[in-house]
């Protein structure tokens, strides 16, 4: 159907300014669309679009330029009959918070566990996720790196905002932002710091350029104390910014 061959050429473009937030956002599936609330779920201070005095005019409290923009899309390929509103929140719902960042830290925690499976996640990451049924659009080409304690990976996208989509979900705000590309690679530790990560200063920092070609996921060490838990337990202890090398993961406590 024709319909049907467009909307899986432009979802991607599309999707790719949403970044991680509530399934019902105030201001509509456009709003979370357009990524106007990036960052604020991630905790690093964004504004929300209803963080506004109460004496403020009425056009402050519109959503900015791009979200209108990806209303205005949506609506026009929505009265063409070439969208349905719901296959879209079906996608985000799926992407934001049945995918990512849960198949992720699955990979992290067999390869924690399992010292086979790890070795071939490490010489073959596509091949090693696709075992645990991971694959599909933006995760065709997967390299994985391991952080040691000579050596912490971090992950960027210089040009856009190329990601793992079905390892890690929908990219983060900030993952997207001309600060986060341009810092990440000129100033990585400040950076980390900012995400309240400190590193010895024996630790090497690498920073890996994500493209279209390849994406990477980091495997964080596995912390200390962890020994006797199952694989379930330790997904649970896997962040998505673990994952992109914007944290550490913790022990339990």
């Amino acid at each position: 159907m024709q319909g049907a061959k467009l909307f899986g050429g432009w979802r991607e473009a599309l999707f790719g300014l949403r970044p991680k937030a509530p399934t019902r956002h105030p201001l509509g599936r456009e709003a979370r669309l357009s990524g106007i609330v990036s960052g604020a779920s991630e905790g690093h201070g964004a504004a929300m679009p209803h963080d506004h005095a109460d004496d403020a005019p009425p056009h402050s409290l519109l959503p900015p330029e791009p979200a209108l923009r990806v209303k205005a899309l949506e609506t026009l390929l929505t009265r063409k009959g070439l969208v349905d509103p719901a296959a879209l929140d079906e996608i985000i719902e799926t992407y934001a918070h049945k995918v990512g960042p849960r198949n992720g830290a699955a990979v992290v925690a067999r390869a924690w566990v399992d010292a086979d499976f790890r070795a071939r996640l490490l010489a073959d990451a596509t091949a090693a996720v696709a075992e645990m049924g991971f694959a599909g659009r933006q995760g065709e080409h997967m390299v994985a790196v391991e952080n040691t304690p000579e050596q912490h990976n971090m992950v960027v996208c210089t040009l856009c905002s190329c990601y793992p989509w079905p390892l890690l979900g929908i990219p983060p705000g900030w993952y997207k932002s001309d600060a986060y590309r341009a810092r990440a690679v000129r100033e990585p530790r400040a950076v980390l710091a900012e995400f309240g990560v400190t590193l010895p200063d024996a630790t090497r920092v690498r920073v890996w350029d994500s493209t279209a070609e390849v994406r990477y996921l980091v495997l964080p060490m596995r912390p200390e104390g962890t020994g006797s838990m199952d694989e379930a337990a330790l997904a649970a202890l896997v962040s998505r910014d673990a994952m992109i090398g914007t944290a550490l993961v913790a022990a339990p406590t």
